[in-house]
């Protein structure tokens, strides 16, 4: 078991929720402690993030935590209310609470938040301190429940693998697919450029050719040549540098959110809540990759390549789980 140490607002962060996952090291730790949560966080088999009665979810850094170094991680993340049992009245605990949703709406792309296990420590008070632990009896009961999660860590491991794997696959398969859309688009405005210059050639040296053959004056047919060649030369550093512009604006965060629009089309009339958690992980990442390589030079998956990742997803991945389901030890 593996203790973080406590949430903090740094200097950098309390303007509003800090840049995010990899922007760089704290003011106030030293390290890159989002990157450390998220190395922890990918190993471990459960995750449980305590929030206390005094800051339910309020500081900057633990936003940041949550939408960054533990996104992903619902399959495995447990998030915990502890010590309720120390509010003198119920108003204090429901204040708490719906501060602690709030803004765990924030940073969760969910409509439904998950559970907050509301519990408290091992108690042994004999009910004269007035708080309202000593009348909730399923705090008890939900620290047991959440120990139960904690202590069935090593029979999930398999499932956390099987369950990164199928994470991992809908990244690269998102990744590849906004890749190809933003490429197409790209490449139909190259092949545009290339077609203008390759027709005014065309027509010049058609030209040339006609003037040579009817016996106009050489004069005519120099300068229909010298003028093909100067007006392709103007017409290709003209499509260059409209390209070098229509290539900055696909990459763009609107047009790339326009390819995921058109490429996850289902799922977005849908309402498929993970599907658009995958987008917000991977959509910075992937504006980087393309601006860095270019889209002229950057690499693309095959449909071969496509359909095997669907057909992990859709055949693969299921079968690992049901090798891994408990009904499935002991069978022949």
């Amino acid at each position: 078991m593996v203790d973080s140490p406590g949430m903090i607002d740094s200097p950098v962060s309390q303007a509003g929720i800090p840049q995010g996952y990899g922007s760089g090291q704290s003011m106030d730790r030293g390290y890159d402690f989002q990157g450390v949560v998220r190395w922890f966080s990918e190993r471990a088999d459960v995750v449980l993030l305590f929030f206390d009665p005094d800051k339910p979810g309020t500081t900057g850094e633990t936003l940041n935590v949550l939408l960054h170094s533990l996104s992903g991680m619902d399959h495995k993340l447990l998030i915990v209310l502890n010590k309720a049992d120390q509010f003198k009245k119920i108003h204090d605990f429901a204040r708490a609470y719906g501060s602690l949703c709030w803004n765990l709406s924030k940073v969760i792309p969910r409509k439904d938040l998950p559970r907050i296990f509301t519990m408290c420590l091992p108690n042994k008070t004999d009910g004269t301190d007035g708080s309202i632990g000593d009348g909730l009896k399923d705090l008890h009961q939900t620290r047991d429940d959440v120990l139960l999660e904690v202590m069935k860590a090593p029979k999930r491991r398999v499932d956390n693998i099987v369950t990164h794997l199928n994470d991992s696959v809908h990244l690269l398969l998102m990744h590849a697919q906004v890749a190809e859309d933003v490429q197409k688009k790209y490449s139909k405005i190259v092949w545009n450029n290339r077609v203008q210059e390759l027709g005014s050639m065309t027509a010049g040296i058609g030209l040339s050719v006609l003037g040579f053959y009817a016996q106009l004056p050489m004069e005519f047919t120099g300068s229909a040549a010298a003028l093909t060649v100067v007006g392709v030369g103007g017409m290709k550093w003209f499509n260059d540098t409209k390209l070098d512009e229509a290539e900055s604006q696909l990459v763009s965060m609107e047009e790339l959110s326009a390819s995921f629009q058109r490429t996850h089309s289902r799922e977005i009339s849908d309402a498929d809540e993970y599907t658009a958690s995958i987008w917000q992980r991977i959509r910075d990442n992937l504006q980087l990759s393309l601006k860095s390589e270019g889209l002229s030079s950057y690499p693309s998956a095959s449909s071969s390549e496509m359909d095997d990742l669907r057909r992990i997803l859709d055949e693969e991945i299921p079968r690992l789980r049901r090798l891994a389901s408990p009904n499935h030890f002991g069978s022949k």
